[in-house]
């Protein structure tokens, strides 16, 4: 009965019009300008890296299939123009990266001067570790985005913020499995309407200068 509770409140939750919608900029810890770019420079593009993938392969391919970006973000997010580079660490078995990097391909194969690379942990762990979750931990995926001359101007950690949000209230007070049910289930209907809604977001503050950076959940 109270796990049913649970999983009904966080249903609630997730769907709730109230939930937080705010996001907080958050300056990024400094990456030497080399690192990124040589990291960048050396990843692989998501249609290698979704050939190669073992872990979750049929997810992965499901969701590549059924991604879609909402043209007005893909309208913002070619406004203004520039040379961008979004830098991903990611790992095939991450089900936070499958239910999100294809959205972020996406996006990056509609807008001109934007370019999408995807490096592992054991190569990305210094970017990891330069922007680390709430709690401390690194995480996958780590997406962060380089201006022309490869300086880090803005970061999304882990999560869609406003499952980040969710989380980070309720962590305490529910189980792990509630937990991940309720991180789930945001996935499945929020078809990555989040995660390409705070790229955006990012990329948008990146051109008047600003760096935002949207960290993790504990």
């Amino acid at each position: 009965m109270l796990a049913n509770t649970l999983l009904l409140a966080s249903a609630l939750i997730l769907g709730h019009p109230s939930a937080p919608t705010g996001r907080p900029s958050l300056r990024c810890a400094v990456v030497a300008d080399s690192t990124p770019l040589q990291l960048h420079a050396s990843g692989k593009t998501f249609a290698d890296f979704l050939a190669d993938a073992k872990a979750r392969r049929e997810g992965w391919l499901a969701i590549n299939d059924s991604a879609r970006v909402d043209a007005g973000l893909v309208a913002r997010a070619r406004a203004g123009g520039g040379t961008w580079r979004l830098l991903v660490v990611a790992v095939d078995r991450c089900g936070d990266s499958m239910n999100s990097v294809p959205y972020l391909a996406k996006l990056a194969e509609q807008v001109p001067g934007l370019e999408l690379r995807i490096v592992h942990p054991d190569q990305g762990r210094p970017v990891q570790a330069a922007h680390r979750s709430l709690d401390g931990r690194i995480a996958t995926p780590t997406i962060v985005l380089l201006d022309a001359a490869g300086k880090d101007v803005g970061c999304i950690v882990e999560l869609p913020q406003a499952i980040r949000d969710w989380a980070h209230g309720v962590r305490s007070t529910v189980s792990a499995d509630s937990l991940h049910a309720g991180i789930r289930a945001y996935y499945a209907s929020n078809h990555g309407v989040g995660m390409t809604t705070e790229a955006v977001e990012m990329l948008e503050a990146a051109k008047r200068g600003d760096v935002h950076c949207l960290r993790g959940a504990p």
